[in-house]
C-alpha cells in the first residue's frame, strides 16, 4: 500500500459497514486485517487502536456495461442462466471447457473410490466389487445396496463365488430379500445356504432400508440385478486386473457379458414364476458400469501409480453413445449437442456443479459471454 508492503490478513464484505453488522470490531483476531476489500464504501472501518483499515472498493473499477451484462446473465430464466446465449459460446473453448468438466467429474468420483481404498486396506478388487454394488443397485437402490453389501467381507465373495447360489443367498439375505414363508424349492435351498454362510461368516446385517421394486422396469428390478451380479462374480475371477487391462469398449463388453443363474430366467421375484428371459447385462447397462465405475476406478488406480491415461478414458467415453436424460435433452433444446458419453458426463458437471449454482463467474462459458458483450 503506496511505498509499505503489508503482512496480513484481508476482510471482504459487499459493504464495508458489514464489518460492524458481523461485529469483527469485538474479535480482536481481525485486529491484523491489513486491507478490507468490498463492493462499496459506505463506512470508514477502524482497529481497536483506531487506526483506520485501508479499504479497497471494488465498484468503481466494474464498468457499469459488464454489471448490467452479468445482471441480465443470472436473471432467473426457465433453466439455466445462460440458456438463450449458450449456443453462442465459441466451438474451441466449449470444447476445452468440456475436456476440463470431464477431468473435474473424474476427481470428484475418486474421492469415494480413496475413501473405500482406504476402508479395505487397499484391496483394488474389494474397492471395484463395491463400487459395482452400488451401480447395479442404479439410483433407487444404490445406496441401499451398497450400505447392505458392505456388511460382507471381500474376502467372504472370493471364497464363495465358486458357487453362485452362495452368493446369491448372501445378497439376498443382507437385504431382506428372503422370506421364510417362501415355498419353492430353490427359495428354500437360498434360506438354507443364507442361514449357514451367515452362521459361518458371522456376518451382520446393517439395518438398511427396503429395497425398491416401484417404477421399475422388471428387469431393473433389485431381485434380478443381485443375481446378474452373483452370476458376475461367478464367473469372472480377478475381475480388477481384467478391467485394468481392458483398452477398448469390445474388451468390457465381452467382460462383462453375463446374465443370471437357471432359476431366474423364469422369475422376478422368488416364487412368482414369469415367461422365460435370459436377463443378460444390456449393452447400455454395461455403458453405465463403464462411466460411472469402470473409468472413475481406471482413472483412480492409474493416478495411484503415477500413469497418465487421460487421452485414452476420453477416446474410450468418445466410443460410447450418448446419454439420454432429461438435462442432456434440455441442453439440446438450448443448442449444446452430444455426439457421446464423453461430454454427456461433460454437461452434467457443468449442470449440477455449475449452472444450478449460479457459479456463472467460474464457468468458461459465463465469462466468454460476459467479454462477447463488453
Amino acid at each position: 500500500i503506496g511505498n509499505q508492503k503489508w503482512a496480513g490478513n484481508v476482510e471482504i464484505h459487499i459493504k464495508s459497514s458489514d464489518w460492524y453488522l458481523h461485529r469483527h470490531e469485538q474479535d480482536e483476531q481481525y485486529n491484523n486485517v491489513i486491507l478490507h476489500v468490498v463492493w462499496e464504501h459506505d463506512v470508514p472501518i477502524f482497529r481497536k487502536d483506531n487506526s483506520v483499515i485501508p479499504t479497497l472498493p471494488l465498484k468503481s473499477f466494474v464498468s457499469k456495461a459488464v454489471l448490467q451484462q452479468y445482471l441480465a446473465l443470472t436473471k432467473p430464466k426457465s433453466w439455466i442462466f445462460c440458456e438463450s446465449q449458450i449456443r453462442l459460446t465459441d466451438t474451441f473453448l466449449m470444447k476445452n471447457w468440456l475436456e476440463s468438466l470431464f477431468f473435474e467429474r473424474l476427481e470428484n468420483k475418486a474421492v469415494p473410490i480413496k475413501n473405500l481404498l482406504a476402508a479395505t486396506n487397499n484391496d483394488w478388487e474389494a474397492v471395484l466389487f463395491y463400487s459395482l454394488v452400488k451401480n447395479f443397485g442404479l439410483n433407487t437402490n444404490g445406496e441401499i445396496f451398497f450400505k447392505a453389501l458392505q456388511s460382507i467381507p471381500f474376502s467372504v465373495i472370493r471364497k464363495e463365488s465358486f458357487e453362485v447360489q452362495n452368493l446369491e443367498a448372501i445378497f439376498f439375505s443382507q437385504l431382506d430379500l428372503l422370506s421364510e414363508a417362501a415355498e419353492d424349492a430353490y427359495a428354500k435351498d437360498l434360506q438354507a445356504r443364507a442361514y449357514y454362510l451367515t452362521q459361518k461368516y458371522r456376518l451382520k446385517k446393517n439395518g438398511v432400508e427396503p429395497v425398491q421394486f416401484f417404477q421399475h422396469r422388471p428387469d431393473n428390478f433389485p431381485t434380478i440385478r443381485l443375481a446378474q451380479l452373483a452370476m458376475l462374480y461367478h464367473l469372472r475371477q480377478n475381475l480388477f486386473a481384467k478391467i485394468i487391462a481392458a483398452a477398448s469398449m469390445t474388451d468390457l463388453y465381452e467382460l462383462f457379458d453375463s446374465g443370471v443363474s437357471a432359476y431366474w430366467e423364469n422369475h422376478y421375484q422368488l416364487d412368482k414364476v414369469s415367461p422365460a428371459k435370459k436377463k443378460r447385462l444390456s449393452k447400455s447397462f454395461i455403458d453405465l458400469l463403464v462411466m460411472n465405475t469402470i473409468v472413475p476406478i481406471q482413472f483412480a488406480y492409474a493416478e495411484s501409480r503415477g500413469k497418465e491415461i487421460s487421452e485414452s478414458l476420453v477416446q474410450l467415453l468418445q466410443t460410447i453413445p450418448p446419454e439420454k436424460n432429461i438435462v442432456i435433452e434440455k441442453f439440446a433444446n438450448f443448442g449444446i449437442t452430444s455426439e457421446s458419453a464423453f461430454e454427456t458426463q461433460s454437461l452434467l458437471q457443468l449442470k449440477n456443479n455449475y449452472c444450478s449454482k449460479g457459479k456463472c463467474l467460474q464457468c468458461a462459458v459465463g465469462v466468454n459471454l460476459l467479454k462477447r458483450n463488453e
